[in-house]
């Protein structure tokens, strides 16, 4: 890709979050695209490009009166939306479509309306661990994390901490789902949920969605909103299966993903003003920070400790709250992105003053995917 030859003009979340209960997955969907089209001054009959994920492109096209002229069903779990900006960026260059819209709906908690199939079907996972219990994602997490604790020197406490920081960033956000200040001891006697995890190191189980639109950077301009360009970009997949990683302190989707948005974006870790890593569980930031090399192997957990992500600290980091604290609905990477949108856009209610470039980075499933996505407000 060219970067910030193509940029996102209107981004929206649903118009409410949390518990939804009279709204299903695909209305959710409708409700965050039409959020996101008044957002930048478009209507449906404007777009034709559509990604989605976690739900059928065709549905979702039918359903909004859309006959695109391309269409991107990557469901790779919550960081597909990432893979989407990516091809999205692809096709824009190509002349494949000239307004693409991306969206994610997910009825997470009240599961009204709720698309029953399974998002990582695996026959590895049937072969290797479903037969022996290892069935969602806090029994799956717990191997790597555990290695990891073993070998570099990770604490509980560390992993508390990262729940603290975040609650710190979402006690600056209305709409965020928990805002009070917890404490590395709330964090630490919470209910057990599976070791090292306990209740408030876990994501949360919310309605909602989100939707971006993306546009070529030659007509970003027209727009009332201010555009984000999209810098750089990257994307990887290792393994379906937690069991069969090459090392579990590690993810390879990570590193690839990380390096190739790097690269493209011709910049280095000292440009970075602001970043989101998805946080389904608090040891994700850790893996993140170390894998995409703004710290060395073993020193995450300190470096979050010492305060250097939170309010005020040298690299500000989920300044939403996080799936810990802001959002969770199933495929969190969607929240992600909307944050680093209105971090670019200067509209954040957790703003980072003179921010001008943002890393947004994406896990999907239990370290099988990977992607991430360079933003930044200056063209």
């Amino acid at each position: 890709m060219t970067p910030n030859s193509c940029a996102i003009v209107g981004a929206a979340e649903t118009t409410d979050l949390g518990k939804i209960p009279d709204m299903g997955q695909i209305q959710l969907h409708a409700d965050a695209a039409l959020n996101a089209l008044a957002d930048c001054g478009l209507s449906i009959k404007d777009i034709d490009g559509v990604a989605t994920a976690g739900h059928s492109p065709q549905e979702l096209a039918h359903y909004l009166g859309i006959v695109p002229s391309w269409v991107d069903g990557t469901s790779v779990g919550g960081c597909s939306y990432m893979l989407h900006v990516r091809h999205a960026v692809a096709a824009l260059e190509a002349g494949y479509c000239n307004t693409v819209l991306i969206t994610h709906g997910e009825s997470g908690r009240s599961r009204t309306g709720f698309l029953s199939r399974p998002m990582f079907a695996s026959q590895f996972d049937a072969q290797f661990e479903a037969p022996f219990g290892v069935s969602i994602p806090p029994t799956r997490f717990t191997l790597p994390v555990m290695r990891m604790m073993k070998d570099t020197g990770l604490t509980e406490e560390h992993l508390a901490m990262v729940a603290v920081v975040q609650r710190e960033w979402a006690s600056h956000h209305p709409r965020a789902s928990f805002r009070d200040p917890i404490t590395v001891d709330d964090v630490l006697n919470s209910k057990m949920i599976a070791y090292p995890f306990r209740k408030l190191m876990c994501c949360l189980v919310t309605d909602g969605g989100g939707a971006l639109i993306l546009t070529r950077a030659d007509r970003a301009k027209d727009f009332p909103t201010k555009p984000v360009y999209i810098r750089g970009v990257g994307e990887s997949v290792e393994t379906p299966v937690v069991s069969q990683m090459k090392d579990l302190t590690s993810s390879a989707a990570f590193r690839v993903s990380g390096k190739k948005a790097f690269e493209t974006a011709g910049i280095t870790h000292a440009d970075v003003d602001h970043l989101m890593i998805y946080d389904a569980f608090a040891h994700l930031p850790i893996y993140g920070l170390e894998d995409l090399g703004f710290v060395g192997r073993g020193e995450a957990g300190p470096f979050i400790a010492e305060g250097n992500t939170r309010p005020g600290g040298k690299l500000p980091m989920n300044t939403n709250g996080g799936g810990l604290s802001y959002m969770h609905s199933g495929m969190y990477g969607m929240y992600a992105l909307q944050e680093s949108v209105r971090q670019m856009r200067g509209i954040s209610p957790a703003q980072v003053e003179g921010a001008k470039l943002s890393v947004c980075h994406g896990v999907g499933g239990m370290f099988g995917a990977s992607g991430t996505v360079v933003m930044t407000n200056e063209a």
